[in-house]
């Protein structure tokens, strides 16, 4: 079977070779694909493996040949897997290969929103720490996280993992799951209705899949049923949080802070309204990228697509007809 990758680029910038996949079937790789050339690049695919290269309805209508799609990633809203479904085509995802990495990295922003080490390093070197005339000196507030409130918005392999590490700081954590989970086992957990997260968290960290009923799931009303010093962390999908409403009030004061791995549109605009606002971190939608994570990801697709041609498909997302 002809197997195609639309944007290889991320997932192997040249430390994670393609073995895994190119074992099975060898591949026809190719770093990037601009939207206007998807459709000649995949038209003879019968596997087709894209990370972030969209693959809507109309894309698909002309792409006859093709049998199965494989999104690099967990989150596949890139796909129409409702098209997909009614010609038959499988969709899979990799869950699970960042249980480490992404939880790790919204602890890295917690921490820099609580404590902003590098500002205070940055500023040890321009001489601040020896002008104060102090043996120590801080410009920022300095917070624990032990006793604090952790609302987890979406409970699957991430959020649960962020529970098992917030747990080890001492933290209260609150999730929210819209379908049953499962009940850790910590004292200090519960699951919470929304309106109850938002009232009650000091941090608020999403881990939902985007869908039509999240998209926006931070906005003008429900930042205002949070505590007026709460901070968000974003390490989903950028359009979860309503970025004008989010970047208002981050400006009026009326929420503490931001951290983001993640924006609507990527790369990040000039404009965008977060880089201005105050009490802002981002980074460049690295938090899934370390090598160890990358190299399970592979593994996982390459895993998927033997389980398809062995016609016992897993990590399914999309309802096949």
């Amino acid at each position: 079977m002809k197997t195609v990758i639309l944007d290889g680029q991320t997932l192997n910038p040249g430390d994670n070779p393609w073995t895994p996949i190119d074992n099975i079937h060898p591949v026809t790789l190719y770093e990037k694909t601009l939207d206007e050339d998807i459709i000649e690049r995949s038209k003879d695919a019968e596997i087709l493996l894209t990370n972030k290269t969209p693959l809507t309805r109309e894309t698909l209508a002309q792409l006859p040949k093709l049998k199965y799609i494989g999104v690099l990633a967990t989150g596949y809203d890139v796909v129409d897997i409702a098209a997909a479904a009614e010609r038959g085509i499988p969709v899979t995802n990799t869950p699970g290969y960042a249980n480490n990495a992404v939880p790790e990295h919204v602890f890295a922003l917690i921490f820099e929103c609580y404590r902003q080490i590098a500002l205070h390093s940055q500023q040890v070197r321009q001489g601040e720490w020896g002008k104060n005339g102090q043996f120590c000196f801080w410009n920022t507030p300095q917070r624990e996280l032990g006793g604090k409130t952790l609302g987890i918005i979406g409970f699957g392999n991430t959020g649960n993992n962020v529970a098992r590490i917030a747990n080890g700081f001492g933290m209260n954590m609150l999730a929210y799951a819209p379908r049953p989970k499962p009940m850790p086992a910590y004292d200090n957990f519960a699951f919470a209705d929304l309106d109850e997260l938002l009232a009650k968290s000091d941090i608020i960290t999403l881990h939902c899949p985007l869908t039509a009923e999240t998209k926006h799931i931070i906005n003008e009303k429900t930042l205002a049923q949070m505590k007026p010093d709460a901070i968000i962390i974003n390490t989903a999908r950028g359009p979860l949080l309503d970025e004008e409403a989010v970047a208002s009030a981050l400006t009026s004061g009326k929420l503490g802070g931001l951290a983001v791995d993640v924006v609507s549109e990527e790369p990040i605009a000039k404009d965008h309204p977060f880089l201005s606002t105050p009490n802002t971190f981002i980074t460049p939608h690295l938090a899934w990228a370390t090598i160890e994570a990358r190299s399970a990801l592979m593994q996982i697709a390459a895993d998927n697509i033997t389980a398809f041609l062995n016609g016992t498909p897993q990590n399914v997302v999309n309802n096949l007809k």
